[in-house]
């Protein structure tokens, strides 16, 4: 029997083995440096810095909401200070329409604003990026109906659908939750799915297939490690229309009217009358924080979308 057919020896089985282990190793020591350098370009973009500094001082506010002003200070009953008063000693934002500070609901609106919108979009990153996936490495009847789908829930109009469903379900945190996430999906649908077809049409993921490679490997070792940077970027940006849609929500009515958000503020001081009353400090406050939440996030998404995609990093 010739070399070419015979066999092979215990010393070349090793010797692929070995080299197999070599290529993995080479592959992570690769994949580090590429996340190190990442990490170093996005820390230097200025937006992205901006972004960081908005999001850390919400996210302090948020956690240190309990303790800067505990819950019984959000009391009706225990408030003694005026209504609808301007801001003043102690209560740089003025009070609400129970007499309630400004500021004080505005901290703990962070919690619940950051919350539903962080919740919704984990949601909605999910659905996206395994529906994307699937419809675009499966060439079959199941990748036909998906693609379908995530086009069905594009063509409609999202804040409607939105309206339309939690008016259906109830309000509730949960509810908002679940009604964001599961409108949200399609755009990252779209995206990973163009991005996971990129993938598979490139030479070593067709080299891999031919030598045998299943489906499982195919996507946990060339399509999702390659589809993360694109999803991360978006995440942010997912964020940032989460938190808007969830104040939206609320701002109608439609959130959990037990819950403290800065939409729940917007609409407490719009039937308040706040408006007509010239009561400004009730209505800027929480649709600021909202503004500059919507914009770190933005400004995040921008900044990691320069870094982690090669295109835009060469120009």
């Amino acid at each position: 029997m010739s070399a070419g057919t015979g066999p092979v020896s215990g010393a070349d089985a090793g010797t692929q083995r070995t080299g197999r282990q070599d290529a993995r190793t080479l592959a992570r020591a690769r994949r580090r440096a590429a996340l190190r350098r990442a990490v170093r370009d996005l820390l230097r973009k200025p937006g992205g810095v901006a972004g960081r500094v908005i999001l850390g001082f919400f996210g302090v506010l948020a956690l240190l909401a309990p303790l800067l002003f505990p819950a019984e200070t959000l009391e009706v009953t225990r408030t003694t200070q005026p209504k609808l008063a301007s801001p003043y000693a102690g209560y740089p934002f003025g009070t609400d329409r129970y007499g309630i500070s400004v500021l004080a609901l505005v901290a703990w609106g962070a919690r619940i604003s950051l919350l539903v919108g962080i919740s919704a979009t984990v949601i909605s990153m999910v659905l996206g990026t395994l529906v994307g996936i699937a419809s675009g490495h499966f060439r079959n009847l199941l990748g036909a109906v998906l693609e379908r789908l995530t086009d069905w829930f594009l063509v409609i109009p999202f804040l409607p659908l939105v309206i339309v469903l939690a008016t259906v379900l109830g309000s509730s945190i949960l509810n908002v939750v679940v009604v964001i996430g599961i409108t949200s999906w399609p755009a990252t649908a779209r995206l990973v799915r163009a991005q996971t077809l990129s993938i598979e049409a490139r030479p070593y993921v067709e080299r891999s297939r031919a030598l045998g490679a299943g489906e499982w490997h195919l996507v946990t070792r060339h399509v999702l490690p390659n589809v993360m940077p694109l999803v991360l970027a978006n995440t942010t940006l997912t964020v940032a229309v989460a938190i808007a849609s969830e104040t939206t929500l609320s701002f109608l009515g439609l959130g959990d009217p037990f819950a403290v958000s800065w939409g729940k503020i917007l609409d407490d001081a719009f039937g308040a009358g706040a408006i007509t009353a010239g009561a400004w400090w009730y209505l800027v406050p929480p649709g600021v924080c909202v503004v500059l939440v919507v914009l770190a996030f933005t400004l995040l998404g921008r900044a990691l979308e320069e870094v982690l995609d090669p295109r835009r990093r060469s120009a």
